[in-house]
């Protein structure tokens, strides 16, 4: 398995357990300073590595009257200063090839949404920024399907900069109506890869469209989704979380409080004593 650096922590096989974690859309600085603080604070004492997450635009809502965030130069200037306060490592979804090189300058690891993993275009002109990338398995994708994304990451990285890391995250597979579902089995083909693989905790727990104009979920589940994960052997988590779900401007049906999501960070770290790490 290929490991690699998101600014000084390193990825995959035989290191500390990655988080991947924070608001899902960037409300304010102040709220995004405080979520930082408490999950930063919570993985360094866990022995966990922490990269804080927040989008500066969610461009997939279900309803065109639905909180999109700050926008793209907003929402890079808070990550920015996030990064410079609580002196962590930062990404964000990139949605439009055009956002590449102004995402790249700020953030550490660029994240490709699920719905967008396939566009040729913007995988490339992720791979060109110079920095990791994380793309997040399509709900309409196989596993094995995801061997053309990481073809052309890898060529791209290869044209450019070099190989500067690739990551694959699991998020769940469309199942009938409104339900994701996930298969570890196939879980373990992702890794099989043999590039680090993140679990998404959170959006794996949604019922995408399930309250009509928003997405519903199970965060009730998050937990339990977060062990399995660890248990499979996965070198990274990806989870969301906020002050106040039920008053988040996105994904507030899934999110986590953040003494939720501290329980579920303990919890998973008791797990990674005895579940060892897949090489």
């Amino acid at each position: 398995m290929r490991a690699f650096k998101i600014d000084t922590l390193t990825v995959g096989p035989d290191q500390p357990l990655l988080i991947i974690a924070g608001p899902c859309v960037i409300e304010t600085l102040d709220q995004c300073l405080l979520i930082g603080q408490r999950l930063r604070d919570c993985c360094k004492s866990l022995g966990f590595s922490y990269v804080f997450k927040a989008s500066f635009d969610k461009a997939n809502r279900s309803s065109i009257t639905s909180p999109r965030g700050p926008g793209l130069d907003d929402g890079l200037n808070i990550l920015a200063k996030v990064r410079q306060k609580l002196q962590v490592p930062v990404t964000t979804d990139l949605h439009e090839s055009g956002q590449a090189k102004a995402v790249g300058q700020v953030v550490d690891l660029v994240q490709i949404p699920a719905f967008l993993c396939r566009q040729t275009d913007l995988l490339v002109a992720a791979a060109r920024t110079g920095k990791p990338v994380n793309v997040k398995k399509g709900q309409f994708l196989s596993p094995a399907e995801m061997t053309n994304v990481v073809t052309k990451l890898a060529e791209a990285q290869s044209a450019s900069e070099g190989d500067k890391g690739i990551m694959l995250t699991e998020r769940g597979t469309f199942f009938g109506y409104n339900r994701l579902v996930n298969d570890f089995i196939g879980l373990a083909d992702m890794m099989d890869l043999g590039y680090p693989v993140c679990f998404d905790v959170t959006h794996s727990t949604q019922q995408p469209g399930g309250l009509g104009t928003q997405s519903g979920g199970r965060p009730d589940r998050a937990p339990l989704l977060a062990k399995l994960a660890v248990t499979a052997g996965v070198q990274a988590l990806f989870l969301e979380a906020h002050p106040h779900p039920k008053k988040a401007l996105s994904d507030a049906a899934t999110m986590l409080t953040l003494e939720a999501a501290e329980q579920t960070l303990a919890d998973v770290a008791k797990l990674r004593k005895t579940a060892g790490t897949r090489e």
